[in-house]
C-alpha cells in the first residue's frame, strides 16, 4: 500500500481533527494542506494565489478558535480553498467552479463552516459585526472573525462597518491580511514579541486603563502618552487609524510564521477587551515558485502542470476577447480626442482598461475597490466636459446603483457605462452573472441602453457611447471571446434607438438583444427548415427601443419572439409594455419574451448555463412552435365550441 504524502491531513476532516494535532505539527500540517490546493486547482483551475498565502492562517483560525460556534467570514471568498478542505470538503474539492460541485466561493448553502456568502470585496466586517452582536444580545457564546484583504480594505464600506464596530466588544475580530507589502522590516522577531505583549490581556488592560487616565490629563501630556503607547506597539504600519475607530490594533506579524500566529490569536480569543484588528502580513501565492514570481501570483488560473507551471489556456489564436476589443478601441478613440478618460474599480485587465492605461497612463484611473466613489467620480469628470468611459463589471455596477441614479441619471451626465461581464459567465456562478443590468438601467429616464450582439457591434457601441454628449449612455458585452465577425477601420456612429435587420422572413419575428442574435440566427435556420419563415432584428437599444422597428415586426408577424440574456423587467417587458399601450395586442398577436429564469442559477459551463434558462437555439425554437400549437388549439377548440 502506497505510503501517503498526507498523513496528517488525511486525519483532518473538521477543525475539530486538526485541534488534536500538537502545535509541533502544525508546520508539517500546513505543508500537506498547501500540496493539496496546489494539486487541486491544477486539475480543476480557480484562484490559487490567495488560497496560497492564507493556508497558515487558515490553519492557525481553525486550531484557534471553536469554528464553526465561532463565525468565520472570508471576504471576497476566493481564498477559501484551504477552508474548504479542512471543514469536510476535501472529497469534493475536485468538483471546484464544475456543474454541480462546489462553489469557487464561500456558501452558506453548502456548510455550516461558512456562515456568510461572499463573492463581492468588502463585507466581511459588517457581516461579522451582526453576527457578533446577534450573540450578544441573545448571550450566547461565539464571536465574528472577518478576514479581510488589503486590497478589500480601498471600499468605503469597510470603514463603515469599523465605525460602528465598537459596540461588539470582544466578541469582533478582524483579521486584516496584509499581502502588498514587503514583509521583511516589520515582521522580525522583536515585532512578533511585541505583538505577543500587546494581544495579552495583561496589557489590553493597563492600555484601557491608561486611557482613561490619560484623557484626564493636559492636552500636551495626553498626546505625549499617546505616542509613547504607539510606539511601544509598534504602530508604524497604521495602526493609530484602527484605535481611533474603536479597534484594538495588534500586529503586524509574519502570516506564515505559525509560532508568530498561534499566540497571538491565542491572545486575542481570551482577551476580555475589544474589537481587535490582527494585521497579519502573507504573501499571495506563498509556497509554489510559479505563483511567486508571477506577476499577478497565479490569481486565477486555468489547469496546469503542477512541476512546469505551464497553464493549459487552450489554444492560440481565435476571435479577441470584449474586453480587449473595449480596451483597444477606446485607446484609439482617445488618439484623437482629449476630453476621454476611463474609469476602473480594480479590474484595469478584466475590462480593458489596462490596455488603454497603457496607451494614456494620465487619463485611465484604476479608483480600487470603490465602485460607489468611482461613479460619481466619473459624473464630476462629464459635469467639467470631460468624456469618461467608466468600466464596471455589471454586478459589480449593482454596488454603485444609488450613484447611477442620484448622481448621474437626475443630472442628466453623459458618463459612458461599458459593462463588462453581461449575461451569464460560467464557473464564478450567481455571484457574478450579469443578470440585472439592462432591467435596471432601463427603468431610468435619461439612460440609453445598448447591447453588443459581437465584437464589431461593441466597437460601434464604444465609438457611437464617445460621441454621445446629451446624457448617461450605457452598453453590456459578455465575458469571454467574440463570434470572429471582422472589425472595420471605420467605426459607425450608431443612432440611438434604432435596430437593424438581420435576416427577413415573414411568419415569425425573432427580436433579439445582445449576444444571443448568434442562437437566435441559428433558431432561424431550423424554423425555415419547418417551413416558418422567420425575420431576425438585432435591436440593439434596450432603451429608448426603435418603436418603428418593432411596430413593424409585430404587425407584420404571426408570432414575435424577444430573446435576451438578462432577467425579466428588461427588453421583453418594455416591448411588452409598448404593444400594450398601443393597442398592438389588442387583435391577438402571439408574442413571448424569453429571458434569464426567475432564479439564481449555479455554475457550470455558459452553453450549459443557457440551455438550462432556455435561452439557446433549441429553446427559441421550442418557444415559437408551442407559440404557433397554442393558437392552432384555440383555433379549434373555438371552432368546436360553436
Amino acid at each position: 500500500m502506497p505510503v501517503s504524502n498526507t498523513p496528517l491531513l488525511d486525519n483532518v476532516s473538521f477543525p475539530a481533527d486538526l485541534r488534536k494535532l500538537k502545535p509541533a505539527q502544525l508546520r508539517q500540517f500546513a505543508d500537506e494542506l498547501r500540496a493539496e490546493v496546489i494539486d487541486t486547482v491544477s486539475t480543476t483551475g480557480g484562484h490559487l494565489g490567495a488560497g496560497l498565502g492564507v493556508v497558515e492562517l487558515t490553519t492557525a483560525i481553525h486550531y484557534v478558535f471553536n469554528t464553526p460556534e465561532d463565525r468565520l467570514i472570508w471576504d471576497v471568498g476566493h481564498q477559501c480553498y484551504p477552508h474548504k478542505i479542512i471543514t469536510g470538503r476535501r472529497d469534493r474539492i475536485r468538483t471546484l467552479r464544475q456543474g454541480g460541485g462546489l462553489s469557487g466561493f464561500t456558501k452558506r448553502s453548502e456548510s455550516e463552516y461558512d456562515p456568510f456568502g461572499a463573492a463581492h470585496s468588502s463585507t466581511s466586517i459588517s457581516a461579522a459585526l451582526g453576527f457578533a452582536i446577534a450573540n450578544k444580545l441573545n448571550d450566547k457564546p461565539g464571536r465574528g472573525i472577518a478576514v479581510i484583504g488589503d486590497g478589500a480594505m480601498s471600499a468605503g464600506m469597510a470603514y463603515e462597518a469599523m465605525n460602528n464596530a465598537e459596540a461588539a466588544g470582544n466578541r469582533l475580530v478582524v483579521i486584516l491580511n496584509d499581502n502588498d507589502m514587503s514583509i521583511a522590516p516589520p515582521v522580525g522577531g522583536l515585532s512578533a514579541y511585541l505583538a505577543r505583549i500587546v494581544s495579552s490581556r495583561e496589557f489590553l488592560g493597563v492600555r484601557q486603563l491608561a486611557r482613561r487616565i490619560a484623557r484626564k490629563l493636559p492636552k500636551g501630556l495626553y498626546d505625549a502618552a499617546r505616542k509613547t503607547d504607539e510606539y511601544a506597539r509598534g504602530m508604524t504600519m497604521g495602526g493609530t487609524l484602527f484605535e481611533e475607530l474603536g479597534f484594538y490594533y495588534v500586529g503586524p506579524i509574519d502570516g506564515h510564521n505559525l509560532e508568530h500566529l498561534i499566540p497571538v490569536l491565542e491572545n486575542v480569543r481570551d482577551a476580555g477587551e475589544g474589537p481587535c484588528l490582527i494585521h497579519v502580513v502573507t504573501e499571495k501565492g506563498k509556497g509554489y515558485k510559479f505563483a511567486e514570481e508571477a506577476a499577478d501570483k497565479y490569481h486565477g488560473v486555468a489547469q496546469f502542470d503542477v512541476v512546469s507551471g505551464k497553464q493549459n489556456k487552450g489554444p492560440g489564436g481565435g476571435p479577441p476577447a470584449y474586453q480587449n476589443v473595449f480596451g483597444e478601441t477606446l485607446a484609439k478613440l482617445a488618439d484623437s480626442d482629449s476630453r476621454i478618460c476611463a474609469i476602473t474599480a480594480a479590474m484595469p485587465s478584466g475590462t480593458g482598461v489596462d490596455k488603454f492605461a497603457r496607451a494614456h497612463p494620465d487619463k485611465a484611473f484604476d479608483v480600487g475597490i470603490a465602485e460607489q466613489h468611482g461613479v460619481t467620480f466619473a459624473a464630476g469628470l462629464a459635469a467639467q466636459g470631460m468624456r469618461p468611459f467608466c468600466a464596471i463589471y455589471s454586478t459589480f455596477l449593482q454596488r454603485a446603483y444609488d450613484q447611477v441614479v442620484h448622481d448621474v441619471a437626475i443630472q442628466n451626465l453623459p458618463v459612458r457605462f461599458a459593462i463588462d461581464r453581461a449575461g451569464l459567465v460560467g464557473a464564478d456562478g450567481s455571484t457574478h452573472a450579469g443578470s440585472f443590468d439592462v432591467t435596471y438601467l432601463a427603468t431610468l429616464p435619461n439612460m440609453v441602453v445598448m447591447a453588443a450582439a459581437d465584437e464589431a457591434e461593441l466597437a460601434h457601441m464604444t465609438y457611437t457611447a464617445s460621441l454621445h454628449d446629451s446624457g448617461p449612455i450605457a452598453f453590456r458585452y459578455p465575458r469571454g471571446n467574440g463570434t470572429g465577425v471582422p472589425i472595420p477601420e471605420k467605426l459607425e456612429q450608431l443612432e440611438i434607438g434604432k435596430g437593424r435587420i438581420v435576416k427577413q422572413g415573414t411568419k415569425v419575428a425573432i427580436l433579439s438583444l445582445g449576444a444571443r442574435l448568434e442562437e437566435a440566427k441559428k433558431a432561424a435556420e431550423r424554423l425555415e427548415a419547418k417551413g416558418l419563415s422567420t425575420t431576425v432584428a438585432d435591436l440593439r437599444f434596450a432603451k429608448p427601443l426603435d418603436e418603428e422597428l418593432i411596430r413593424k415586426l409585430l404587425t407584420t408577424h404571426e408570432v414575435a419572439v424577444t430573446v435576451e440574456e438578462a432577467s425579466v423587467g428588461g427588453l421583453g417587458a418594455h416591448v411588452l409594455t409598448y404593444a400594450s399601450d398601443n393597442g398592438l395586442t389588442d387583435a391577438g398577436l402571439k408574442i413571448r419574451t424569453m429571458r434569464l429564469p426567475d432564479i439564481f442559477q449555479d455554475q457550470d459551463k455558459p452553453d450549459v448555463q443557457y440551455a438550462e434558462a432556455g435561452l439557446d437555439a433549441d429553446g427559441i425554437v421550442e418557444t415559437v412552435l408551442k407559440a404557433l400549437r397554442h393558437n392552432s388549439a384555440n383555433v379549434e377548440n373555438t371552432g368546436t365550441g360553436a
